[in-house]
């Protein structure tokens, strides 16, 4: 068995000038690669031939093996995170999740707001999360390749990628312009809104080969 790295869901230059090809050529095919090669490289050794990624993660967390447990959440996040994007205006809320926002925060524009403040003061690396505490929408952030799979409370609906290499190609270290850009024209509102009814978990995992 060996997982292989899943296509974009888009065309490489279909989020110009938000985020650019090369730009996915580095993150994308590079850098979420890395992690699917480490992964594969693991899983005869720690005899994880026949599990999905998100067994694998959640095994990872339960075993206490932190590169394990950093490099397939990161299969997982990534997975997640590029179904979060869209080409700008191609999508919107449900009617739902457009009411779960205002209750929440108020409106959509206060949503980016509060998320991109949430990825903008995250220290070093990591993920800004939309997720699900119940029925109600929580803001959070989570370190390194740490997943909301490990969350038994929280379901994933939104992500944003905040490590360095999402971001330096386009934005160089300006955080701040790179969370309010995305989050602000490229979020695919439409798999965040299947996200509040659907499974989320299993949208981004990976089966056993």
């Amino acid at each position: 068995m060996a997982f292989s790295l899943p296509p974009l869901p888009f065309d490489r230059t279909a989020l110009e000038p938000i985020l650019s090809a090369e730009s996915f050529d580095y993150h994308h095919g590079k850098h979420h690669q890395a992690y699917v090669d480490k992964v594969n490289g693991w899983l005869d050794e720690k005899g994880l031939n026949g599990k999905s990624l998100v067994e694998i993660v959640k095994l990872a967390k339960d075993m206490g093996d932190k590169p394990l447990s950093n490099n397939a959440g990161q299969i997982w996040n990534h997975n997640f995170f590029w179904q979060c994007l869209a080409p700008e205006g191609s999508t919107k809320p449900s009617d739902k999740l457009a009411k779960m926002i205002e209750a929440s925060f108020g409106s959509q524009e206060e949503l980016v707001k509060k998320l991109s403040a949430e990825a903008v003061g995250h220290f070093g690396s990591g993920w800004a999360w939309l997720a699900l505490a119940g029925d109600k929408l929580v803001i959070i952030s989570l370190h390194d390749g740490e997943t909301p799979l490990t969350h038994s409370d929280l379901k994933p609906l939104l992500t944003l990628d905040v490590w360095e290499h999402a971001y330096y190609i386009d934005y160089r270290n300006a955080r701040p312009k790179f969370a309010e850009s995305v989050l602000g024209k490229v979020v695919n509102w439409d798999f965040v809104s299947r996200n509040v009814e659907g499974d989320a978990v299993a949208a981004a995992d990976l089966p056993a080969a």
